[in-house]
């Protein structure tokens, strides 16, 4: 399986899962004009996208989705609480998942859903996994790792997890203090150190590569969320580690190869 972020970030995200047989999208919050745009710098047709995958409703997840759907004539997947919020119910081709359901989502390729804490929002992450029962993790937008999901990430041979804000940059930022309490509270996002303790204790030796993401472009750096979570695991972890920016694609990850392709356009 293959795994390359679109983009991600507070304008925007969405993550392309392919094997040799299916195509995927996790998430597509971008405009379907530009979706398509990054879609051909993969060489990919987005006709032969199978289903898109929205983990809850807000719009840096799930913006074009709906027209992308119609266009592309792929499956639209959901919970009953996202498609409620988006005013989906009813549509052709929109199937409604529950919590931790087993999804096929291509020919090869099914999908595991599971909640996760974040505001207004009934949110999932999603573990992928292949034919040969790889598997590769997009978890964003949640204040909180439950002990339910590190039971499923440990299984991972690939995570790609948001590393939000860098705690000391929110704190004395430009926030008001109500948007502070939101963003770091469990409904908010992940801060670097909760990332990096909750790799700490995820990470295996069948883990290949992790993508960091989400990052925030008013409170986090990219060199400051790498350094904080290789601290809390560089002793135990031999893959890759990489930053997922807000416009991509730039690179892909392979299940079970540690080094990530640079896209060349």
């Amino acid at each position: 399986m293959e795994i390359t972020h679109l983009g991600s970030g507070s304008r925007g995200n969405s993550v392309l899962l392919s094997t040799p047989e299916s195509n995927v999208l996790i998430d597509c919050g971008f405009s379907l004009k530009k979706t398509e745009s990054k879609l051909q710098k993969l060489d990919v047709d987005p006709k032969d996208i199978d289903t898109i995958l929205v983990t809850h409703h807000h719009s840096d997840h799930s913006k074009s989705a709906l027209r992308a759907s119609k266009k592309w004539g792929c499956n639209l997947i959901s919970n009953a609480e996202t498609a409620r919020r988006l005013e989906w119910e009813g549509t052709a081709r929109l199937k409604v998942f529950s919590e931790l359901e087993r999804i096929d989502a291509g020919v090869d390729i099914s999908l595991l859903t599971v909640p996760v804490p974040h505001d207004d929002s009934e949110n999932v992450a999603v573990i992928a996994c292949d034919s040969d029962g790889k598997r590769a993790a997009v978890v964003t937008d949640l204040g909180e790792v439950t002990a339910e999901l590190i039971s499923h990430l440990k299984k991972c041979n690939h995570i790609s997890i948001e590393a939000n804000y860098d705690r000391d940059r929110l704190m004395r930022g430009k926030y008001p203090d109500s948007l502070k309490r939101r963003v770091s509270g469990r409904g908010g996002h992940l801060s670097n150190y909760q990332t990096a303790n909750a790799l700490q204790e995820i990470v295996h030796p069948d883990l290949s590569s992790i993508v960091l993401c989400h990052l925030s472009e008013s409170n986090n750096l990219p060199h400051i969320a790498e350094s904080e979570v290789l601290m809390g695991i560089c002793d135990r972890f031999n893959g890759s580690l990489s930053i997922s920016k807000q416009e991509g694609p730039d690179f892909s990850n392979w299940i079970g190869q540690s080094n990530p392709e640079r896209i060349v356009v």
